[in-house]
Protein backbone atom coordinates (compact mmCIF):
# COMPACT_ATOMS: atom_id res chain seq x y z
CA UNK A 1 0.00 0.00 0.00
CA UNK A 2 2.79 2.40 0.90
CA UNK A 3 4.45 1.65 -2.41
CA UNK A 4 1.19 2.37 -4.22
CA UNK A 5 0.71 5.61 -2.30
CA UNK A 6 4.29 6.67 -2.89
CA UNK A 7 4.01 5.77 -6.56
CA UNK A 8 0.73 7.65 -6.77
CA UNK A 9 2.39 10.65 -5.12
CA UNK A 10 5.31 10.56 -7.54
CA UNK A 11 3.00 10.32 -10.51
CA UNK A 12 0.71 13.01 -9.16
CA UNK A 13 3.68 15.21 -8.30
CA UNK A 14 5.18 14.60 -11.71
CA UNK A 15 1.86 15.37 -13.34
CA UNK A 16 1.63 18.52 -11.31
CA UNK A 17 5.13 19.53 -12.34
CA UNK A 18 4.34 18.84 -15.99
CA UNK A 19 1.12 20.83 -15.77
CA UNK A 20 2.93 23.63 -13.98
CA UNK A 21 5.73 23.60 -16.55
CA UNK A 22 3.18 23.74 -19.36
CA UNK A 23 1.38 26.62 -17.69
CA UNK A 24 4.68 28.43 -17.19
CA UNK A 25 5.70 27.84 -20.79
CA UNK A 26 2.32 29.08 -21.96
CA UNK A 27 2.59 32.18 -19.79
CA UNK A 28 6.14 32.78 -21.01
CA UNK A 29 5.08 32.34 -24.63
CA UNK A 30 2.21 34.73 -24.05
CA UNK A 31 4.56 37.24 -22.42
CA UNK A 32 7.08 36.86 -25.25
CA UNK A 33 4.31 37.32 -27.79
CA UNK A 34 3.16 40.41 -25.90
CA UNK A 35 6.70 41.81 -25.78
CA UNK A 36 7.23 40.92 -29.44
CA UNK A 37 4.02 42.69 -30.38
CA UNK A 38 5.06 45.67 -28.29
CA UNK A 39 8.45 45.81 -30.02
CA UNK A 40 6.84 45.52 -33.44
CA UNK A 41 4.36 48.24 -32.54
CA UNK A 42 7.23 50.48 -31.39
CA UNK A 43 9.06 50.13 -34.70
CA UNK A 44 5.80 50.51 -36.58
CA UNK A 45 5.09 53.73 -34.68
CA UNK A 46 8.49 55.11 -35.62
CA UNK A 47 8.07 54.22 -39.29
CA UNK A 48 4.75 56.04 -39.48
CA UNK A 49 6.41 59.48 -39.42
CA UNK A 50 2.80 60.69 -39.31
CA UNK A 51 3.13 64.47 -39.35
CA UNK A 52 5.53 65.08 -42.23
CA UNK A 53 5.03 65.24 -45.99
CA UNK A 54 5.16 62.17 -48.21
CA UNK A 55 8.61 62.95 -49.65
CA UNK A 56 9.96 63.58 -46.15
CA UNK A 57 8.45 60.33 -44.84
CA UNK A 58 9.68 58.28 -47.80
CA UNK A 59 13.22 59.49 -47.24
CA UNK A 60 13.15 58.64 -43.52
CA UNK A 61 11.67 55.18 -44.11
CA UNK A 62 14.27 54.41 -46.78
CA UNK A 63 17.18 55.53 -44.59
CA UNK A 64 16.00 53.54 -41.57
CA UNK A 65 15.30 50.45 -43.69
CA UNK A 66 18.67 50.64 -45.48
CA UNK A 67 20.57 50.87 -42.21
CA UNK A 68 18.57 48.10 -40.54
CA UNK A 69 18.87 45.78 -43.53
CA UNK A 70 22.63 46.26 -43.70
CA UNK A 71 23.10 45.40 -40.01
CA UNK A 72 20.17 43.01 -39.65
CA UNK A 73 22.25 40.20 -38.14
CA UNK A 74 23.98 42.60 -35.73
CA UNK A 75 20.98 44.43 -34.29
CA UNK A 76 19.03 43.24 -31.26
CA UNK A 77 15.34 44.03 -30.62
CA UNK A 78 14.47 47.39 -29.11
CA UNK A 79 13.85 46.89 -25.39
CA UNK A 80 12.57 50.36 -24.52
CA UNK A 81 9.33 50.42 -22.49
CA UNK A 82 6.19 51.14 -24.54
CA UNK A 83 5.75 54.52 -22.81
CA UNK A 84 9.21 55.51 -24.05
CA UNK A 85 8.79 54.17 -27.57
CA UNK A 86 5.78 56.47 -27.87
CA UNK A 87 5.02 59.36 -25.51
CA UNK A 88 3.11 62.63 -25.43
CA UNK A 89 2.24 65.48 -23.10
CA UNK A 90 -1.05 65.68 -21.18
CA UNK A 91 -2.77 67.79 -23.84
CA UNK A 92 -1.45 65.69 -26.77
CA UNK A 93 -0.06 68.84 -28.39
CA UNK A 94 3.39 67.24 -28.34
CA UNK A 95 3.96 63.64 -29.42
CA UNK A 96 7.07 61.61 -30.11
CA UNK A 97 8.36 58.19 -31.03
CA UNK A 98 11.75 56.78 -30.04
CA UNK A 99 13.33 53.55 -31.23
CA UNK A 100 16.77 52.40 -30.09
CA UNK A 101 18.22 49.12 -31.33
CA UNK A 102 21.38 47.93 -29.57
CA UNK A 103 23.86 45.71 -31.37
CA UNK A 104 25.58 42.46 -30.54
CA UNK A 105 28.95 42.53 -28.75
CA UNK A 106 30.92 41.61 -31.87
CA UNK A 107 29.35 44.36 -33.98
CA UNK A 108 31.11 47.61 -34.93
CA UNK A 109 27.78 49.31 -34.19
CA UNK A 110 26.95 50.25 -30.62
CA UNK A 111 23.33 51.20 -31.26
CA UNK A 112 20.99 52.86 -33.76
CA UNK A 113 18.58 55.59 -32.70
CA UNK A 114 15.57 56.72 -34.73
CA UNK A 115 12.96 59.23 -33.63
CA UNK A 116 10.36 61.76 -34.57
CA UNK A 117 8.98 64.65 -32.52
CA UNK A 118 5.86 66.65 -33.31
CA UNK A 119 4.85 69.74 -31.37
CA UNK A 120 2.06 72.18 -32.08
CA UNK A 121 3.29 75.76 -31.83
CA UNK A 122 1.40 78.40 -29.80
CA UNK A 123 1.59 80.73 -32.79
CA UNK A 124 0.02 78.12 -35.09
CA UNK A 125 1.62 75.48 -37.24
CA UNK A 126 3.94 72.84 -35.83
CA UNK A 127 7.53 71.85 -35.27
CA UNK A 128 8.50 68.45 -36.68
CA UNK A 129 11.87 66.81 -36.15
CA UNK A 130 12.85 63.45 -37.63
CA UNK A 131 16.24 61.94 -36.93
CA UNK A 132 18.38 58.87 -37.45
CA UNK A 133 21.74 58.32 -35.78
CA UNK A 134 24.11 55.37 -35.70
CA UNK A 135 26.76 55.18 -33.01
CA UNK A 136 29.78 52.94 -33.45
CA UNK A 137 31.53 51.01 -30.68
CA UNK A 138 35.10 51.47 -29.48
CA UNK A 139 36.18 48.49 -31.60
CA UNK A 140 36.44 50.95 -34.49
CA UNK A 141 37.53 54.57 -34.72
CA UNK A 142 35.37 55.35 -37.76
CA UNK A 143 32.93 58.30 -37.63
CA UNK A 144 29.31 58.04 -36.51
CA UNK A 145 26.30 58.85 -38.71
CA UNK A 146 23.90 61.69 -37.92
CA UNK A 147 20.81 62.72 -39.91
CA UNK A 148 18.16 65.21 -38.82
CA UNK A 149 15.41 67.16 -40.57
CA UNK A 150 13.75 70.04 -38.71
CA UNK A 151 10.60 71.65 -40.11
CA UNK A 152 8.84 74.62 -38.54
CA UNK A 153 6.58 75.22 -41.54
CA UNK A 154 5.78 73.58 -44.91
CA UNK A 155 8.20 76.02 -46.56
CA UNK A 156 11.12 75.96 -44.10
CA UNK A 157 13.44 73.06 -43.36
CA UNK A 158 16.83 72.61 -41.71
CA UNK A 159 18.92 69.59 -42.68
CA UNK A 160 21.82 68.27 -40.62
CA UNK A 161 23.71 65.40 -42.25
CA UNK A 162 27.13 64.52 -40.96
CA UNK A 163 29.68 61.85 -40.18
CA UNK A 164 31.07 63.36 -36.95
CA UNK A 165 34.69 62.37 -36.33
CA UNK A 166 35.51 60.42 -33.18
CA UNK A 167 39.16 61.47 -33.13
CA UNK A 168 40.90 64.83 -33.51
CA UNK A 169 41.50 65.19 -37.24
CA UNK A 170 44.49 67.46 -36.65
CA UNK A 171 46.23 64.79 -34.58
CA UNK A 172 45.06 61.96 -36.87
CA UNK A 173 45.34 63.42 -40.42
CA UNK A 174 45.04 59.94 -41.94
CA UNK A 175 41.43 59.83 -40.73
CA UNK A 176 40.74 63.12 -42.50
CA UNK A 177 42.06 61.63 -45.74
CA UNK A 178 40.42 58.21 -45.35
CA UNK A 179 36.94 59.21 -44.26
CA UNK A 180 36.45 62.67 -45.76
CA UNK A 181 38.86 63.40 -48.62
CA UNK A 182 39.09 60.02 -50.35
CA UNK A 183 35.31 59.53 -50.14
CA UNK A 184 34.72 63.01 -51.66
CA UNK A 185 32.07 63.73 -49.04
CA UNK A 186 32.27 67.47 -49.58
CA UNK A 187 30.98 67.19 -53.15
CA UNK A 188 27.53 66.36 -51.77
CA UNK A 189 27.45 69.51 -49.64
CA UNK A 190 28.59 71.58 -52.61
CA UNK A 191 25.93 70.05 -54.86
CA UNK A 192 23.17 70.85 -52.39
CA UNK A 193 24.31 74.45 -51.99
CA UNK A 194 23.85 74.96 -55.74
CA UNK A 195 20.08 74.70 -55.28
CA UNK A 196 18.83 78.34 -55.17
CA UNK A 197 16.62 77.88 -52.09
CA UNK A 198 19.40 76.27 -50.04
CA UNK A 199 21.56 78.37 -47.72
CA UNK A 200 24.19 77.42 -45.12
CA UNK A 201 22.84 76.92 -41.61
CA UNK A 202 24.86 77.73 -38.50
CA UNK A 203 23.85 76.12 -35.24
CA UNK A 204 23.51 78.50 -32.31
CA UNK A 205 25.51 75.98 -30.28
CA UNK A 206 29.25 76.45 -30.66
CA UNK A 207 29.67 72.99 -29.17
CA UNK A 208 27.68 71.38 -32.00
CA UNK A 209 29.81 73.24 -34.52
CA UNK A 210 32.97 72.05 -32.75
CA UNK A 211 32.16 68.33 -32.89
CA UNK A 212 30.94 68.42 -36.50
CA UNK A 213 33.08 67.25 -39.39
CA UNK A 214 34.59 69.61 -42.00
CA UNK A 215 32.20 68.14 -44.59
CA UNK A 216 29.04 68.46 -42.48
CA UNK A 217 25.91 69.34 -44.43
CA UNK A 218 24.07 71.95 -42.38
CA UNK A 219 21.63 73.89 -44.53
CA UNK A 220 18.44 75.89 -44.29
CA UNK A 221 15.91 75.56 -47.10
CA UNK A 222 13.29 78.27 -47.69
CA UNK A 223 10.63 77.88 -50.40
CA UNK A 224 8.30 80.78 -49.68
CA UNK A 225 7.99 81.59 -53.38
CA UNK A 226 7.47 78.03 -54.61
CA UNK A 227 5.48 76.98 -51.55
CA UNK A 228 5.12 73.52 -50.04
CA UNK A 229 5.25 71.78 -53.43
CA UNK A 230 8.66 73.24 -54.17
CA UNK A 231 9.87 71.93 -50.81
CA UNK A 232 8.60 68.47 -51.77
CA UNK A 233 10.49 68.70 -55.06
CA UNK A 234 13.73 69.64 -53.30
CA UNK A 235 13.39 66.82 -50.78
CA UNK A 236 12.62 64.27 -53.51
CA UNK A 237 15.13 65.46 -56.14
CA UNK A 238 18.04 66.63 -53.97
CA UNK A 239 17.88 65.69 -50.29
CA UNK A 240 16.78 62.13 -51.00
CA UNK A 241 19.62 61.07 -53.34
CA UNK A 242 22.31 63.02 -51.48
CA UNK A 243 21.29 61.62 -48.07
CA UNK A 244 21.27 58.07 -49.41
CA UNK A 245 24.67 58.53 -51.04
CA UNK A 246 26.17 59.83 -47.79
CA UNK A 247 24.64 56.93 -45.85
CA UNK A 248 26.09 54.55 -48.43
CA UNK A 249 29.54 56.07 -47.97
CA UNK A 250 29.23 55.70 -44.21
CA UNK A 251 28.12 52.07 -44.48
CA UNK A 252 30.84 51.05 -46.95
CA UNK A 253 33.82 53.12 -45.82
CA UNK A 254 33.19 53.72 -42.12
CA UNK A 255 30.89 51.27 -40.36
CA UNK A 256 32.03 48.23 -42.32
CA UNK A 257 35.69 49.21 -42.68
CA UNK A 258 38.17 46.84 -41.08
CA UNK A 259 39.87 49.11 -38.54
CA UNK A 260 42.50 47.89 -36.08
CA UNK A 261 42.15 49.79 -32.80
CA UNK A 262 44.57 49.21 -29.92
CA UNK A 263 43.60 49.19 -26.25
CA UNK A 264 44.88 52.72 -25.61
CA UNK A 265 42.90 54.09 -28.55
CA UNK A 266 39.80 52.18 -27.44
CA UNK A 267 40.05 53.78 -23.99
CA UNK A 268 40.39 57.19 -25.65
CA UNK A 269 37.35 56.53 -27.85
CA UNK A 270 35.22 55.41 -24.92
CA UNK A 271 36.08 58.55 -22.97
CA UNK A 272 35.49 60.88 -25.91
CA UNK A 273 32.28 59.14 -26.97
CA UNK A 274 30.89 59.40 -23.44
CA UNK A 275 31.67 63.11 -23.20
CA UNK A 276 30.10 63.92 -26.56
CA UNK A 277 27.00 61.77 -26.04
CA UNK A 278 26.27 63.27 -22.63
CA UNK A 279 26.85 66.82 -23.85
CA UNK A 280 24.68 66.23 -26.91
CA UNK A 281 21.91 64.88 -24.69
CA UNK A 282 22.20 67.95 -22.49
CA UNK A 283 22.11 70.40 -25.39
CA UNK A 284 19.51 68.69 -27.58
CA UNK A 285 17.01 67.23 -25.14
CA UNK A 286 17.55 68.04 -21.46
CA UNK A 287 16.57 71.68 -21.90
CA UNK A 288 13.68 71.27 -24.37
CA UNK A 289 11.96 68.01 -23.38
CA UNK A 290 10.61 69.14 -19.97
CA UNK A 291 9.09 72.16 -21.68
CA UNK A 292 7.50 70.06 -24.44
CA UNK A 293 6.37 66.98 -22.51
CA UNK A 294 6.41 67.95 -18.85
CA UNK A 295 9.03 66.90 -16.27
CA UNK A 296 7.63 63.42 -15.57
CA UNK A 297 7.56 62.25 -19.19
CA UNK A 298 10.83 64.01 -20.00
CA UNK A 299 12.67 62.38 -17.10
CA UNK A 300 11.37 58.94 -18.06
CA UNK A 301 12.55 59.29 -21.65
CA UNK A 302 15.88 60.92 -20.83
CA UNK A 303 16.75 58.23 -18.28
CA UNK A 304 16.03 55.54 -20.87
CA UNK A 305 18.28 57.26 -23.41
CA UNK A 306 21.07 57.72 -20.86
CA UNK A 307 21.32 53.95 -20.45
CA UNK A 308 22.43 53.69 -24.07
CA UNK A 309 24.55 56.84 -24.06
CA UNK A 310 26.65 55.54 -21.18
CA UNK A 311 29.87 54.10 -22.62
Amino acid sequence: MEVMICEHFRVSSGGYRVAKAKAKAKAKAKACFSVSCSLMEGRSKLMEFPFVSSAHKNLMVDLVSTLENRFHSHLLPCSLPPDVQFYQNHSSTAQASLHITPATNNSPVDFVLGSWVHSELPTGGSLDITSLSAYLSSSTDAPNFVFEMIRSSPTMLVLILDLPPRKDLVLWPDDLKTFYEDTQLDTHRQALLRVPEVQPYFSSSLYIRTVSSPTAIMVRILTETGGAQRMEDIIRDHLDPISKQVLGIWLDHCACANRQVGEADQAYLRKRDALIRNKTLEIDLASSFPRLFGPEVANRVLEAIKEYFTV
